[in-house]
């Protein structure tokens, strides 16, 4: 028995299409997110420069571009299929960087606005469809998901340590102008290197019914996984980002440049757990891991609201982004291990739904939990949320074992 000349050469390109596929989502992920990195700090800047924007305008911002997210996210599961990986993802970057030269064009605040809110549709067609891609890979589901976290990551690192200077030497419309650069180069490397190609379906055949929310939903842990991830969102958004350097200045006595040197220093707490969770997810049980780093967010959270100066502050900040980025690709990379494949594009679709409610509602609700208890409520609201979610996963597991 040998290998004709047409599948030995199939069996020798597939390594090297599958590689040059996987750099082009990594290499896509890594721009999109440095453009998003260019633009965050300097958005506020800018709507205050040129709408003389008050809080409420500048917080209003970011729930439309959530908002925006929100609603494409499961039009986006459902064409996957049907549109082409490709295609979407490429229409969605190049939606955004529209997106970008309309936001300079705009004189009122409103159309300002619409645009955002464009923008985040752009944004969840691609990283719907980036993370369906990696989460077909099924060889090693938990490196690629983490690959993928982690140049996420670096592109925002990057961009959001080069925006403030940016926005200062280049003018207040080049942070839009670069996002919309970074997002056709992204869109460039996604037409060249491809997407890797969809895993074949364990099912025989899929029927309209098994692609309904209903077949999901009895898919053991999904729902979990959408809870955890929307708890996990609306806890990184509700108190780490917008809470968690008040807490410093007010109860920790920190500046203000400490307060950015200490959250640099769990992006790299995050960068290393991701590593971490990739290389040993793959041979554990990922929803054992899951409690586990669940358990420990908590902990961390918890202890927070006993601990004083700066140096503690760093090793406690150091733990929250490792906890954090341990747990970030779990619950996806367990869904993609449950579900089928031919079901992997609508289910991400309804985990990122999840997870973008969770990011709108988590503000809403700690901040004013804050204002009436008090501002060390939050953190043991969540570190609670957290302890309760890792004994769920933990009580799942031994059930499903």
């Amino acid at each position: 028995m040998h290998l004709s000349n047409e599948d030995e050469r199939q069996r020798l390109t597939e390594p090297r299409a599958d590689w040059r596929a996987g750099f082009g989502v990594l290499g896509a992920a890594f721009l999109f997110n440095l453009g998003q990195g260019v633009l965050r700090p300097s958005l506020p800047l800018y709507l205050r420069d040129a709408f003389a924007a008050n809080y409420r305008m500048v917080t209003l911002i970011p729930v439309v571009f959530g908002a925006g997210k929100w609603v494409a996210n499961l039009p986006t599961g459902y064409l996957l299929d049907r549109r082409g990986r490709r295609s979407l993802s490429i229409v969605g970057l190049l939606v955004i960087a529209v997106c970008d030269v309309a936001s300079i064009v705009v004189v009122n605040y409103v159309p300002f606005l619409t645009a955002r809110g464009c923008a985040g549709m752009g944004w969840a067609m691609f990283a719907t469809v980036a993370t369906t891609a990696m989460v077909n890979r099924a060889g090693g589901r938990g490196r690629a998901l983490s690959r993928l976290l982690m140049a996420e990551t670096l592109g925002l690192l990057i961009g959001s340590a080069a925006g403030g200077s940016v926005y200062a030497h280049r003018g207040p419309t080049s942070p839009f102008i670069l996002e919309a650069g970074c997002m056709l180069m992204a869109a460039a490397v996604v037409g060249w290197f491809g997407l890797p190609a969809a895993a074949r379906p364990v099912a025989t055949t899929v029927t309209s019914e098994g692609r309904s929310v209903r077949h999901l939903v009895r898919v053991p842990g999904f729902v979990l996984m959408c809870c955890t991830n929307a708890a996990v969102m609306g806890i990184q958004t509700g108190v780490l980002v917008f809470l968690f350097p008040l807490y410093l200045v007010e109860r920790g006595a920190v500046s203000p440049q400490t307060v950015g040197h200490l959250i640099a220093l769990s992006v790299l707490g995050r960068l290393f757990a991701l590593w971490l969770a990739g290389r040993t997810s793959d041979r554990r049980s990922r929803i054992s891991m899951l409690a586990l780093g669940l358990a420990a967010f908590g902990i961390v959270l918890g202890t927070l609201v006993v601990v004083s100066g700066t140096p503690l502050f760093a090793v406690w900040r150091l733990c929250l982004g490792a906890t954090a980025g341990f747990v970030a690709g779990l619950p996806t990379t367990i869904i993609g291990d449950r579900v089928d494949p031919s079901l992997h594009g609508i289910a991400i679709a309804w985990l990122r739904t999840a997870t973008d409610a969770g990011m709108l509602l988590g503000p809403l609700v700690m901040g004013p939990l804050a204002d009436a208890v008090d501002l060390a409520m939050p953190f043991l609201m969540a570190a609670i949320m957290s302890c309760a979610l890792a004994w769920a996963c933990q009580r799942h597991a031994v059930t499903t074992s």
